[in-house]
C-alpha cells in the first residue's frame, strides 16, 4: 500500500509529541495540504506536482491516518492544527499557506485562527465547518457524521470490509465517475486497515461538538489573511464563500463545475489552478 510520488520524499516528523508522516517536494513559498476522510496525503497526488512547479509543497497524514501516529486522544481540531503547524516549523517553514479539504478543512481553519503569525493564506475545500451558523442543520442531514461518532460501532462493522465501505462511500460523493480510480481507493482501504487507523478516523468525528464550540470563538476575531473557499457544484461549492465569510474578512472562490465532494480527485487541474492563482495574486 506504500504510495510514492516522483519528485517527492516522505519522512516522519516529530510534532506535538507524536510522529507525523510528511511528504515534501518543489521549491518556492511553502504550502501545506491537509487531506480529508477516508483519505491520506495521497488525496493530493495529482495536485502536488502542479503546485511544486511554483511552491514548496508539504502534504501530511493527519493524526490517526496513514503512516502518522494514532494516539488515544488529541483528535480535536485545535490539537490536530498544532500537529500540522509544528510539522511546518520542523521543516523550516515559519510562514506558510494552508489548504484543507473535508476534515482537513476543519483543521486548517483553527490552524489559521490560532497561528495567525504563521499562516499567510487559508484555503478550504468542500466541507461544512464547525462554528458555521448552519452547522447543526447541515450535519443533521449527513448520516455518516452520526454513525462515525458512535463509540466502537463503526470500527466493528468496518473491520475487514475497509474497501467495501470506502469505495461505496466515495462513489456516492463523485459526480464524474470516469475519475473514480479503484486503485486509489485500494490505497485508502489498506491505510485504514493498519492498526488503529479506523478508530483514528472515527475519532475525528467524535470531537465535533467541542470543535464547534471552539470555532464559535474564532468567529469573534475574523481572519485578516486572504481566504479561498472552493467546492463541487454538486456539493458545497455555492456555500463555501458565504460560510467562510463568517470567519474572515476577505473571501474569494466558488464552485467547480461538474464536480462533487472529492474535488482533488475529480478536478485536480482546476483545484491546482485555483490555488496557484489564489497564492500568487492574493
Amino acid at each position: 500500500m506504500i504510495a510514492a510520488l516522483k519528485g517527492f520524499t516522505q519522512q516522519l516528523v516529530s510534532a506535538n509529541g507524536i510522529k507525523i508522516n510528511a511528504v515534501t517536494g518543489g521549491a518556492g513559498p511553502p504550502v501545506l495540504l491537509l487531506h480529508g476522510w477516508p483519505e491520506t496525503w495521497w488525496e493530493w497526488h495529482k495536485v502536488m506536482p502542479l503546485l511544486a512547479e511554483r511552491f514548496s509543497v508539504v502534504a501530511i497524514d493527519l493524526r490517526g491516518a496513514g503512516f502518522s501516529d494514532c494516539p488515544q486522544g488529541g483528535y480535536d481540531k485545535a490539537t490536530m492544527a498544532r500537529d500540522a503547524h509544528e510539522v511546518m516549523i520542523a521543516l523550516g517553514h515559519d510562514r506558510y499557506a494552508v489548504c484543507g479539504h473535508d476534515i482537513g478543512g476543519m483543521v486548517a481553519l483553527p490552524q489559521a485562527a490560532i497561528f495567525r503569525d504563521a499562516v499567510t493564506h487559508l484555503a478550504v475545500l468542500d466541507v461544512p465547518l464547525p462554528g458555521w451558523s448552519e452547522w447543526e442543520a447541515t450535519i443533521a442531514r449527513l448520516w455518516h457524521f452520526g454513525f462515525h461518532a458512535n463509540r466502537d460501532l463503526p470500527e466493528r462493522l468496518i473491520q475487514g470490509r475497509e474497501y467495501d465501505y470506502i469505495s461505496t462511500f466515495m462513489a456516492e460523493r463523485f459526480h464524474d465517475h470516469s475519475t473514480f480510480d479503484p486503485e486509489v481507493i485500494d490505497i485508502y482501504a489498506k491505510a485504514m486497515a493498519l492498526p488503529g487507523r479506523t478508530r483514528g478516523g472515527m475519532e475525528w468525528y467524535r470531537t465535533l461538538d467541542a470543535d464547534h464550540a471552539a470555532a464559535l470563538e474564532y468567529r469573534k476575531r475574523p481572519l485578516e489573511i486572504p481566504v479561498l473557499g472552493l467546492g463541487g457544484d454538486q456539493r458545497f461549492g455555492d456555500r463555501m464563500v458565504p460560510m467562510l465569510s463568517e470567519f474572515a474578512r476577505t473571501v474569494t472562490g466558488g464552485s467547480i463545475s461538474r464536480c462533487s465532494h472529492y474535488v482533488a480527485d475529480e478536478r485536480p487541474d482546476e483545484v491546482a489552478a485555483g490555488l496557484i492563482t489564489f497564492l500568487t495574486v492574493s
